[in-house]
Protein backbone atom coordinates (compact mmCIF):
# COMPACT_ATOMS: atom_id res chain seq x y z
CA UNK A 1 0.00 0.00 0.00
CA UNK A 2 1.26 3.47 -0.92
CA UNK A 3 0.91 6.28 1.59
CA UNK A 4 -1.29 9.12 0.39
CA UNK A 5 1.35 11.83 0.76
CA UNK A 6 3.72 9.86 -1.50
CA UNK A 7 1.00 9.57 -4.15
CA UNK A 8 0.35 13.32 -3.97
CA UNK A 9 4.11 14.03 -4.14
CA UNK A 10 4.58 11.82 -7.22
CA UNK A 11 1.55 13.32 -8.97
CA UNK A 12 2.97 16.81 -8.39
CA UNK A 13 6.41 15.78 -9.68
CA UNK A 14 5.01 14.20 -12.84
CA UNK A 15 2.85 17.28 -13.50
CA UNK A 16 5.89 19.55 -13.05
CA UNK A 17 8.08 17.31 -15.21
CA UNK A 18 11.10 17.66 -12.95
CA UNK A 19 12.56 16.75 -9.58
CA UNK A 20 14.51 19.49 -7.85
CA UNK A 21 16.82 19.28 -4.88
CA UNK A 22 14.06 20.92 -2.83
CA UNK A 23 11.68 18.15 -3.91
CA UNK A 24 14.20 15.58 -2.67
CA UNK A 25 14.42 17.38 0.68
CA UNK A 26 10.62 17.35 0.96
CA UNK A 27 10.52 13.67 0.04
CA UNK A 28 13.11 12.65 2.62
CA UNK A 29 12.00 14.92 5.47
CA UNK A 30 8.22 15.08 5.15
CA UNK A 31 6.89 12.40 2.82
CA UNK A 32 9.14 9.44 3.78
CA UNK A 33 10.92 10.48 7.00
CA UNK A 34 11.22 6.82 8.05
CA UNK A 35 12.19 5.57 4.59
CA UNK A 36 10.36 3.17 2.32
CA UNK A 37 7.83 0.89 3.97
CA UNK A 38 6.65 -1.24 1.05
CA UNK A 39 7.59 -2.53 -2.37
CA UNK A 40 4.77 -0.46 -3.84
CA UNK A 41 6.40 2.73 -2.55
CA UNK A 42 9.74 1.64 -3.98
CA UNK A 43 8.11 0.85 -7.34
CA UNK A 44 6.49 4.27 -7.44
CA UNK A 45 9.77 6.11 -6.86
CA UNK A 46 11.63 3.90 -9.32
CA UNK A 47 8.97 4.78 -11.91
CA UNK A 48 9.66 8.50 -11.41
CA UNK A 49 13.10 7.92 -12.94
CA UNK A 50 11.35 7.17 -16.25
CA UNK A 51 8.41 9.54 -15.93
CA UNK A 52 10.36 12.76 -15.38
CA UNK A 53 12.94 14.27 -17.72
CA UNK A 54 14.71 16.73 -15.40
CA UNK A 55 16.06 14.98 -12.32
CA UNK A 56 18.42 16.56 -9.81
CA UNK A 57 21.31 14.18 -8.93
CA UNK A 58 20.18 14.32 -5.27
CA UNK A 59 17.19 12.17 -6.24
CA UNK A 60 19.45 9.36 -7.43
CA UNK A 61 21.46 9.52 -4.22
CA UNK A 62 18.29 9.48 -2.11
CA UNK A 63 16.60 6.69 -4.08
CA UNK A 64 19.68 4.45 -4.09
CA UNK A 65 20.08 4.79 -0.33
CA UNK A 66 16.35 4.25 0.28
CA UNK A 67 16.22 1.12 -1.88
CA UNK A 68 19.36 -0.30 -0.25
CA UNK A 69 17.99 0.39 3.22
CA UNK A 70 14.62 -1.15 2.40
CA UNK A 71 15.76 -4.24 0.49
CA UNK A 72 18.93 -5.14 2.38
CA UNK A 73 18.08 -4.08 5.91
CA UNK A 74 14.27 -3.81 5.97
CA UNK A 75 13.23 -7.01 4.20
CA UNK A 76 13.70 -10.40 5.85
CA UNK A 77 16.06 -12.15 6.10
CA UNK A 78 18.11 -9.10 7.03
CA UNK A 79 21.23 -8.55 4.96
CA UNK A 80 20.16 -11.07 2.33
CA UNK A 81 18.59 -10.54 -1.06
CA UNK A 82 16.63 -13.74 -1.60
CA UNK A 83 15.19 -14.93 -4.92
CA UNK A 84 11.83 -13.21 -4.41
CA UNK A 85 13.35 -9.86 -3.60
CA UNK A 86 15.92 -10.17 -6.40
CA UNK A 87 13.29 -10.94 -9.02
CA UNK A 88 10.95 -8.17 -7.81
CA UNK A 89 13.71 -5.54 -7.73
CA UNK A 90 15.19 -6.51 -11.09
CA UNK A 91 11.73 -6.42 -12.70
CA UNK A 92 10.95 -3.03 -11.18
CA UNK A 93 14.29 -1.56 -12.24
CA UNK A 94 14.03 -3.09 -15.73
CA UNK A 95 10.43 -1.92 -16.13
CA UNK A 96 9.91 -4.12 -19.18
CA UNK A 97 12.05 -2.03 -21.53
CA UNK A 98 15.48 -2.06 -19.95
CA UNK A 99 17.26 -0.31 -17.12
CA UNK A 100 18.06 3.37 -16.89
CA UNK A 101 21.47 4.52 -15.69
CA UNK A 102 20.03 5.14 -12.21
CA UNK A 103 18.43 1.67 -12.15
CA UNK A 104 21.83 0.13 -12.84
CA UNK A 105 23.40 2.16 -10.05
CA UNK A 106 20.68 1.09 -7.62
CA UNK A 107 21.13 -2.60 -8.47
CA UNK A 108 24.87 -2.30 -8.03
CA UNK A 109 24.47 -0.54 -4.66
CA UNK A 110 22.13 -3.26 -3.38
CA UNK A 111 24.48 -6.05 -4.49
CA UNK A 112 27.44 -4.34 -2.81
CA UNK A 113 25.61 -3.76 0.48
CA UNK A 114 23.99 -7.18 0.84
CA UNK A 115 25.85 -9.87 2.73
CA UNK A 116 24.29 -12.45 0.42
CA UNK A 117 22.56 -11.81 -2.89
CA UNK A 118 20.59 -14.00 -5.28
CA UNK A 119 22.29 -14.43 -8.64
CA UNK A 120 19.33 -12.94 -10.54
CA UNK A 121 20.02 -9.48 -9.12
CA UNK A 122 23.77 -9.88 -9.54
CA UNK A 123 23.30 -10.73 -13.22
CA UNK A 124 20.93 -7.80 -13.67
CA UNK A 125 23.39 -5.39 -12.01
CA UNK A 126 26.22 -6.60 -14.24
CA UNK A 127 24.09 -6.26 -17.39
CA UNK A 128 22.66 -2.87 -16.42
CA UNK A 129 26.03 -1.36 -15.63
CA UNK A 130 27.70 -2.72 -18.75
CA UNK A 131 25.07 -1.48 -21.20
CA UNK A 132 25.44 2.32 -20.80
CA UNK A 133 29.20 2.11 -21.32
CA UNK A 134 28.71 0.20 -24.53
CA UNK A 135 26.15 2.72 -25.76
CA UNK A 136 28.44 5.69 -25.20
CA UNK A 137 31.31 4.20 -27.19
CA UNK A 138 29.87 3.25 -30.57
CA UNK A 139 31.85 0.86 -32.68
CA UNK A 140 32.51 1.70 -36.32
CA UNK A 141 33.85 -0.61 -38.97
CA UNK A 142 35.84 0.26 -42.05
CA UNK A 143 34.48 -0.84 -45.34
CA UNK A 144 36.51 -3.46 -47.13
CA UNK A 145 38.34 -2.17 -50.20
Amino acid sequence: MINHSLQVFCNRIVAAGRITVEDVRTLSRQVLPDGLTSRDEADMLIALDRAVREIDPAFGTFLSAAIVDFTVWGERPTGTIDAGTAHWLAASLRNGIGPTLLAGQIAQAVVREAQSCNEALIAFALFANRRPAAETAPVSFRKAA
